[in-house]
Formats: C-alpha cells, sequence, structure tokens
C-alpha cells in the first residue's frame, strides 16, 4: 500500500514504520490517523459482536459435541373431525318365550272340601290330617267303591277335632264338613 507524498504542514515523526510517511496535518485539526484507529477498533469490536451473536454464545467445542448426540424431535399431530356417525340401525330380535314345565296333572296332596275322591287318581294314597271340623262336624269314610251302599265302607269315623286316616290306591274317599286334609306320609 502506498500513501500519498506527505503535504506540507503534517507531522510524520511518530508515525510506525512501513506505514509510509503520512501528510502533514494543518494545526487545529484532528489527526487522521486517530480516525483510523477508532473506525478499526469499532470494526474489530462489531466482528468480535457478530461472531458471538452467531455462535449463539457457544463454544466450538460444543457445536462440535451436540452434532453427535441425538436432539428431540419434535412431532405435531393433528386430529382430523370426524364427520357426524350416524346413529346405528335398531335390531329387534323376537324370542319365543317357552313356557314353563308343568306337573303332570295327577292326584294332589291336599284337599279341602266335600267330596268323594278316588284314590291314585284324584288324590295320592297315603296318610293324611285334618285340623278337624269345619263347622258342625267332620265324617269321613273309607270305600271298597262308588256305590253308596253301606257295604262298600272300609271304615269311617266322625271328628270332633284333629284327625289322620290311612288310605290305599283304589280306595274311595269320603269327606263331609273337615277342614283341609294334607299329606303327612
Amino acid at each position: 500500500m502506498t500513501f500519498p507524498t506527505p503535504q506540507p504542514g503534517y507531522n510524520t515523526t511518530n508515525m510506525p514504520s512501513g506505514w509510509g510517511s503520512m501528510p502533514p496535518q494543518p494545526a487545529g485539526q484532528p489527526s487522521h490517523r486517530k480516525g483510523w484507529l477508532t473506525h478499526g477498533a469499532v470494526a474489530f469490536v462489531a466482528l468480535v459482536m457478530g461472531v458471538g451473536i452467531g455462535s449463539n454464545g457457544e463454544s466450538a467445542d460444543a457445536t462440535a459435541n451436540d452434532t453427535a448426540q441425538p436432539r428431540p424431535t419434535v412431532t405435531v399431530t393433528v386430529t382430523a373431525k370426524a364427520a357426524a356417525a350416524a346413529p346405528a340401525p335398531t335390531v329387534t330380535r323376537t324370542v319365543t318365550a317357552k313356557p314353563k314345565k308343568t306337573r303332570e296333572p295327577g292326584p294332589a296332596a291336599g284337599f279341602a272340601g266335600d267330596g268323594e275322591y278316588l284314590v291314585g287318581e284324584d288324590i295320592k294314597p297315603g296318610t293324611y290330617k285334618t285340623a278337624g271340623a269345619d263347622s258342625f262336624g267332620c265324617y269321613w269314610a273309607r270305600l271298597k267303591d262308588a256305590s253308596g251302599e253301606f257295604d262298600a265302607i272300609i271304615a269311617n269315623n266322625n271328628l270332633t277335632g284333629p284327625g289322620r286316616v290311612t288310605i290305599k290306591k283304589g280306595e274311595y274317599f269320603q269327606t263331609q264338613g273337615c277342614k283341609e286334609w294334607k299329606k303327612v306320609g
């Protein structure tokens, strides 16, 4: 770099070697040398600040180490709104109810009222008990047939209180004015 030849009035005695000779500065004006230094210093500071801002305050070693380690990945999931679902169709299923099993019709294990019953068909054979008379008196009879004849009676009784009777299959049992008869054996 070459500088212009000094003009009369500029001081070149304190110049570093290699700068050549600076033109003399007129008296009362500031030195251009100070301007170059000021601008150079500002440029240097700006350079240092730019490097600091660019590196975000991290050293070169920190940047090298960061590239070796995995960085977290941010994933954003956006759920699309589904269209309003149509209501499901109503399904009606018809079920035919099965009737409960009923007992086979057969002889009863208990009976009440006046009447004549065939043992084994109308009532079960066994021992029956009654609480006694319904009103005036309680009459019962075991019969060998339903003829109504006097000699058809096997056994009979008039009760004023509780009583028992054992009847067999094929016999007829006749009762009048008695409370309910219940099988007890």
